[in-house]
Parts: C-alpha cells; sequence; structure tokens
C-alpha cells in the first residue's frame, strides 16, 4: 500500500495572508504555472495571460484576495520573502498601467478587472477551489492549465502523478492514528521523536531544527506585530483591531521593546485563571488581525485557523515554563503529525469540509501537541487530539462578506481555549478507557464534511454571511 509522505514543512507554510486556500494556495499555482512556461521556453513568448476561478475561490475570492495572490504569483513575487508592505502599491500599479511584469522580467498587458474572471455560477468536479490560467502565445498558440487549491496552501495540477514528496521513502510511515500508535510502541519513540526520523527522510536533522526554529519565529513575530497595531482591518466591514488594546489593558499601558522582555513582562502578571485566558485570546486575536491584513503568517494548517497553534505554543512558553528551543520543536513536530492524519484521512480545506476542517484540526493539533511537551504519554497526546475535535464537529465556515474576519479571528481563541482543555483532560484521564478514537473521529469529521450543505463551505451563501446585513465597497 502506497503511503503519502507529509513533511512539518507541508503542514507549517510560511506565507501571506488571509487564506491558505484562496491566498497562498492561488499564489502557489501561479508560480508553478510560470515554472511550467519556463520548463517550455515559452515565458518570452507569452502576449496574454488570463486566470478563471471557479467554485469557492469566484464566491469568496475578493475578500479572500484571490486575485491579489495570483496577481503576485503570476510576476514571480515568493509569498514568503515578499514585503507585504508592497502588495498595495504594486497592486494598485498594474491597475493604473494595465501591465504586467510577467515573471519579473517580461512585460505585458495586463488589466485585472477584465483578466482576473470570477466565475460565480461554474464549478470543476475535482474540488471547490479551482482555478485556470491561460495564455496566448506569439504564434497566436493557447495553452492552459488547471490547478487546484486543496487547503492549507496545497496545490495539485490537474492530471498531475505523485509528488516527489509522496515518494519519499519514510522508515515509519502513518496514514492513521493506529498506525502512529504502533510505531511508538514498536520504537519506544515519542511522537514528535517520530516525526523527526522520518524527517531525516528528506534533510539533515540540522536542517529540520533550522526549519521549525524559522517556523516559530515567524509565528512569534506576527504575535508580537499583532498586539501591537491598531486600526480597523481592511475590506469594508469596519472591524476594529482587538489585540493591541488589550494588550495595553493587560499590561496597565507599558510598553516593552521586544518579545522576550514583553514575555517576562506577561509571566510576571501572574497566572490565575482569568489572565491566562485574556493572553491565549489575546495571541490568537493578534495572528489573525495579522492574517486579515495580508500580514505574513504560518499556515498551521491553514491561514484561517493560523492563530490557535502560536496561541498555545505562547501560552506553554509563557504560564508553563516551555521557553526551550527542544520543547518548542517537539510542540511543532507533534502537532504537524496530527494534521497530516486529517490531511490523509480526511481534509483540511473548509471549502471541502467547513471550519471543522480548519478551527477543529488546527485545535487537535495543538492539543496534541500541547500534551506531549506537558509530559503526556503517546496515547494521551491523541486523546486530547481526539476531544479537541470531537467538539468541532460539525462547525461551519460561513465568513461575512467572504472576508476572513467575522466570525473567523474569534474562532482562533475558542479553538485555542478548547484544546488547552483538550490536553489538560486527557493528562488527567486513562486514555485505555477512552471509548472514542482519534481514528473514529477523522472518520466522523470527513463523513460530516460529505453531507454538510455547499453553502455552509466557505462560499457566504450561508450561515451568518446571509444573515448579518453589511454594506461593504464596491470591488
Amino acid at each position: 500500500m502506497a503511503h503519502e509522505a507529509i513533511s512539518v514543512f507541508d503542514i507549517f507554510k510560511i506565507g501571506v495572508g488571509p487564506s491558505s486556500s484562496h491566498t497562498l494556495g492561488p499564489w502557489r499555482a501561479a508560480l508553478r504555472f510560470l515554472q511550467s512556461l519556463a520548463d517550455k521556453q515559452q515565458l518570452d513568448q507569452v502576449t496574454q495571460v488570463r486566470v478563471l476561478l471557479y467554485g469557492s475561490l469566484a464566491k469568496t475570492g475578493v475578500g479572500h484576495g484571490t486575485d491579489i495572490a495570483v496577481q503576485l504569483g503570476l510576476c514571480g513575487d515568493d509569498p514568503v520573502t515578499f514585503d507585504v508592505n508592497q502588495i498595495t502599491p504594486k497592486i494598485r500599479d498594474m491597475q493604473q498601467h494595465q501591465k504586467m511584469l510577467l515573471a519579473g522580467r517580461y512585460e505585458i498587458g495586463f488589466d485585472p478587472a477584465a483578466d482576473v474572471v470570477f466565475l460565480m455560477e461554474e464549478s470543476l468536479p475535482f474540488h471547490p477551489n479551482a482555478l485556470t490560467f491561460l495564455v496566448t502565445l506569439q504564434n497566436g498558440d493557447q495553452r492552459a492549465s488547471t490547478y487546484y487549491s486543496i487547503g492549507g496552501g496545497f496545490v495539485v495540477q490537474e492530471g498531475e502523478e505523485k509528488s516527489a514528496s509522496e515518494s519519499v521513502d519514510l522508515p515509519f510511515p502513518v496514514d492513521t492514528a493506529r498506525q502512529l500508535l504502533q510505531w511508538c510502541i514498536k520504537t519506544g519513540f515519542s511522537i514528535s521523536e517520530l516525526v523527526m526520523e522520518n524527517e531525516n527522510a528528506w534533510r539533515p536533522e540540522s536542517e529540520t531544527r533550522a526549519g521549525v526554529w524559522k517556523i516559530w519565529t515567524v509565528m512569534k513575530e506576527c504575535i508580537y506585530r499583532g498586539v501591537h497595531t491598531t486600526g480597523e482591518l481592511p475590506g469594508g466591514l469596519k472591524v476594529a483591531r482587538r489585540a493591541a488594546a488589550l494588550n495595553r489593558r493587560l499590561l496597565q499601558g507599558r510598553t516593552y521593546h521586544d518579545f522576550d522582555s514583553w514575555l517576562h513582562a506577561i509571566r510576571a502578571g501572574g497566572n490565575h485563571f482569568g489572565y491566562t485566558l485574556d493572553w491565549v485570546s489575546c495571541f490568537a486575536l493578534a495572528v489573525n488581525e495579522e492574517n486579515a491584513s495580508f500580514g505574513r503568517v504560518v499556515t498551521a494548517p491553514t491561514n484561517g485557523a493560523a492563530g490557535v497553534i502560536p496561541a498555545v505554543l505562547a501560552y506553554f512558553i509563557t504560564f508553563c515554563d516551555g521557553h526551550s528551543e527542544e520543547k518548542i520543536l517537539q510542540f511543532i513536530l507533534t502537532a504537524s503529525e496530527i494534521g497530516s492524519i486529517f490531511k490523509k484521512r480526511s481534509t483540511i480545506s473548509a471549502a471541502m469540509g467547513g471550519c471543522q476542517a480548519e478551527i477543529g484540526v488546527s485545535s487537535a493539533m495543538a492539543a496534541a501537541a500541547l500534551t506531549e511537551v506537558s509530559g503526556g504519554s503517546q496515547r494521551q497526546v491523541l486523546m486530547a487530539a481526539e476531544i479537541a475535535m470531537e467538539h468541532h464537529l460539525g462547525l461551519t465556515c460561513d465568513p461575512i462578506g467572504g472576508l476572513v474576519q467575522v466570525p473567523c479571528i474569534e474562532r482562533n481563541t475558542m479553538g485555542a481555549i478548547k484544546a488547552i482543555t483538550a490536553s489538560q483532560l486527557a493528562l488527567q484521564s486513562n486514555p485505555d478507557l477512552a471509548k472514542v478514537s482519534l481514528d473514529a473521529v477523522v472518520k466522523t469529521m470527513w463523513e460530516t464534511a460529505l453531507d454538510m450543505n455547499s453553502k455552509y463551505k466557505e462560499t457566504s451563501d450561508g450561515g451568518l454571511a446571509v444573515n448579518i446585513p453589511i454594506s461593504l465597497p464596491e470591488c
């Protein structure tokens, strides 16, 4: 039986908000399309490019910045390194001059209003998040390539064979929680140790450690920016940013000039329940307000759910004396394995499964990771993940105005708190007596996703999206 190989760096990706499936995925699809043209030595022959957006990408694409993402991707910009402060001026320049520097080198005519087409009533059968790139060459020939953004920044091209990642020969292949536990029992490894052994099939351990530390660095920078930025979120809903005000109130107006001294001040404030709860919410709000503002975030496993894992990890570091590189490594490796199981056996795409596939999965990942670094057994780690997801089953995705703001931002605070609660329950329980397995919950989540009406799957056609009166500016 072939096993899908998913790395920690597939689950955790550095990118730009507000959506992994609607922003990062289409951006990466555009880069892949450029590479395919370059491989055929056709980049310098392109005279016109059009982008067709289908299904959920069309219905909520403007709110998620899909049109912006594909333009930046076609310009050859890298979502990992591109200066997010340059997004707005670059997009405005293309709108004003109706020209694009394809791959950063070849100037072509490009009218964003006409050449990015939102096909609201059309969907492709493989996945709701589909986009097609159409190019015309100098000799009049046309080329078309279709890609699917399947959640978490993952992209597949129509008709493509197994990826290089999937062909890696892992020493401990895992598709289910049961298999994961069996390998742990057989080897005596903790979950994070087993994940590291698998990561060694891709690269030296030193590179994995450096990459994981980079992930945490981006997460903490995102938190820190978020708690020091005020104003309204973009998009027209006039949602006020709250993390900065909450930060000032909790610290009684005191300011700190780096992340570590800021955390030290938070820690000095005590650890009573209300205080801790407020900070977990503040951490999560900060990340997702940055995400909603086209800031740099880490998909964890998606952008819409990007605040849960950083919030729980920051909670562990701040209130549980967990500020060590080894503990942070264990946390992120463990979280990635739980996320990969959900991706393999269910979905991490809200367009496929609703918000249970985003906040639910991220909460399960965070609960498992917190349990491992808190000294829980492998069974308790899996139990924590199960508890967290069990209480997110059926959660719909109904963003108001197609923006990753309401109810998305607050849901990250809920997911983080549920993760901490699930971890505490698992640590105080005998997992041998548990009635529900993680695999059973993963299976149930997928069946729920299949039964869920499409209007609750990131289309903004149902739920809060239609019951809250709004007036957005014209696009």
